[in-house]
């Protein structure tokens, strides 16, 4: 069987890479596509999996957004068409949606966020199956366009399957030139260019205090490069803010806190048992919320809620998970 992945966001060739693998014991041949944006292509070169790199990101304004997904699907269509898929999985590329339905593959989407605008929505619709944490809302989902056999539920959080076989490595403090002294403060900025991103004033006044706090080192992992920017244009010692893709999982497990304006970075904490905060303004999904009622997750309501406390314990992967169950349900897409 031929399965064909395409990854448009840096949390992607993460969560897919476990079911990538599985396939491949199979003995299925595989072709990963990507597309240029924040460090998408710059993980899948450090988690060595080879691809294909197609388009780039359109920006944040619905025209640039529509622009860049007709462009990029269509050079997706050429490679795509002369793989000939038996199957197709993303977590919410709406470019793998169209040319599935354009080509007749079947598919299987994942996400973990429920309140995902347009694009994600048609990409749902499309899609033969879609792969949920069942702490989100089956009635949530129907309103999207997975509902009846289309919606897969999975227990616990997608961070716990592909953080499973997860153990940390120091070189990543290293590479980065951190004093394992100082408190290191991992964060992550809001997600700009998503339709569902909502002003968030928190992030910066966060990074001021950061970039003034005694002791303290924070290591920003930006979306794109005016977030960068912007937060080396502080002169700060105390930012470090990597040109480079960087090993974030090793780093979260090595830091103190965790203050993150998006999703995937705030449950891998949880995942691997790093305080953390969210900063995230937009609609709370089904996932957050049941953190968030745990006490896993806590949410930040003003910079100076921060408490800079050297960490005792060890992280690691507090619920690992076996992504067989995650293959098994994309495998539904073929029934």
């Amino acid at each position: 069987m031929k399965v064909w992945f395409d990854c448009t966001a840096a949390a992607h060739p993460l969560v897919l890479r476990p079911v990538i693998e599985r396939f491949q014991a199979r003995g299925d041949e595989v072709l990963v596509t990507a597309r240029e944006y924040g460090q998408t292509v710059g993980i899948l070169e450090l988690l060595e999996i080879p691809h294909m790199v197609v388009g780039e990101h359109g920006g944040a304004s619905r025209f640039g957004k529509a622009r860049a997904l007709a462009g990029r699907s269509a050079r997706l269509a050429r490679p795509v068409w002369k793989f000939r898929p038996d199957l197709a999985v993303a977590h919410g590329s709406v470019d793998l949606a169209l040319l599935s339905a354009a080509f007749f593959i079947p598919s299987a989407q994942l996400q973990d966020y429920e309140f995902a605008g347009l694009q994600r929505q048609l990409a749902f619709r499309i899609a033969k199956r879609v792969l949920v944490p069942d702490t989100i809302p089956a009635d949530r989902m129907a309103k999207v366009g997975a509902k009846g056999e289309k919606l897969v539920q999975y227990p616990g959080l997608k961070e716990d399957y592909y953080l499973a076989d997860f153990e940390p490595d120091p070189e990543v403090i290293t590479e980065l030139g951190l004093d394992r002294e100082r408190v290191l403060v991992v964060v992550r900025p809001p997600p700009e260019t998503s339709e569902y991103h909502a002003d968030n004033p928190l992030y910066e006044q966060v990074i001021d205090r950061l970039a003034e706090a005694e002791g303290v080192t924070a290591v920003i992992i930006p979306r794109t490069d005016a977030q960068g920017e912007s937060a080396r244009a502080k002169n700060s010692p105390n930012l470090v803010v990597p040109r480079q893709a960087v090993d974030a999982q090793s780093l979260i497990a090595y830091s103190d806190l965790v203050v993150s304006a998006g999703g995937t970075m705030n449950r891998e904490a949880v995942a691997l048992g790093t305080p953390v905060y969210t900063t995230f303004a937009g609609k709370m999904g089904g996932v957050d919320e049941a953190l968030i009622a745990e006490g896993r997750l806590q949410v930040l309501q003003s910079a100076d809620q921060l408490d800079f406390v050297k960490r005792t314990d060890e992280a690691g992967p507090t619920n690992p998970r076996d992504a067989e169950i995650l293959l098994q349900g994309i495998l539904g897409a073929l029934t």
